[in-house]
């Protein structure tokens, strides 16, 4: 068993592909299919079920899967101690939902780009659900997430800083100086939504059902900036994480109305999977992330 066995192994599960696996690695597609079959002969035991373009872990592989990164992890360790470089060099995968990387990952992009020129910065935007499930099959190296406070035996979670999701309006509509608006003054007014998978506008439509309410939106989108700006040209209002209006509102083009009967509160959340191996650029992330940079 070769340490590129490994790797190719745990970049396949991270890519779910051997053609890609290859590309990034620098092989041909036919020396990474001959390094996995070595590996599951050596084995006994087959790694991946291949169907067609769709690739997956055996229960096996699941399990090799542990065992690969620890290895992997030990070896990084080892060549750490007797000499860590200077500069942080590999790849930092990232996963994150698309208000987190327009709001808070500018900074952050910045930073590496100034201190850490050579290290390359992938990011995936998608819902927390997704997310989650790329983490546990080794796809992303990290995740930072919108939700309400979980917590799993096999994540480590590192931050976790709670960001109320509030309405808004532009200054000029009629409500946005009231100090007191209920939901029920809402419902017949023009809404800029989110689309209904994000977990914040689908914890609010859970709760006007539970109330006999509901908004119809004028318009779901996916980029919260677009929404912003229609509500800033007062043609509608929306519900949005406190972190994606607060500059709005502190240049007096948003208003955040003050709902009396109801408040809904989250959590921004940075996990990384327990089996993971922890490189520096990860390291140096988390550390940034402590500081309030993202």
């Amino acid at each position: 068993m070769e340490i590129r066995q490994l790797n190719t192994f745990v970049k396949i599960v991270q890519l779910q592909s051997f053609s890609k696996a290859a590309q990034e690695l620098g092989y041909s597609q036919s020396a990474v299919t001959i390094q996995i079959g070595l590996l599951e002969q050596e084995l006994n035991t087959r790694l991946f079920d291949r169907m067609g373009k769709c690739i997956t872990l055996t229960p096996p592989g699941k399990q090799f899967l542990h065992y690969a990164n620890n290895v992997l992890k030990e070896i990084h360790e080892a060549k750490s101690a007797l000499g860590k470089p200077d500069a942080l060099e590999r790849t930092l995968h990232i996963g994150t939902i698309e208000s987190l990387c327009f709001f808070k990952f500018p900074s952050l992009l910045q930073y590496f780009y100034k201190n850490h020129p050579q290290i390359s910065i992938k990011i995936t935007t998608d819902s927390p659900k997704k997310l989650i499930h790329m983490m546990e099959h080794n796809q992303v190296d990290i995740i930072y997430i919108l939700d309400y406070p979980i917590y799993n035996s096999n994540w480590v979670k590192v931050m976790e800083r709670q960001e109320y999701i509030v309405f808004v309006s532009s200054p000029l509509f009629s409500l946005s100086k009231s100090p007191m608006v209920s939901l029920s003054d809402l419902m017949d007014k023009p809404f800029f939504l989110t689309e209904k998978e994000d977990n914040y506008r689908h914890a609010l439509d859970q709760h006007l059902a539970s109330k006999n309410m509901e908004i119809k939106p004028f318009l779901e989108a996916g980029n919260t900036e677009f929404i912003i700006n229609m509500v800033k040209n007062n043609l509608g209002l929306s519900f949005l994480p406190h972190f994606a209006v607060s500059q709005s509102v502190n240049n007096n083009e948003l208003s955040i109305l003050n709902i009396t009967d109801f408040k809904m509160s989250m959590s921004r959340q940075i996990f990384y999977h327990k089996d993971k191996w922890m490189t520096e650029e990860m390291q140096e992330f988390i550390r940034l992330a402590n500081l309030g940079m993202v």
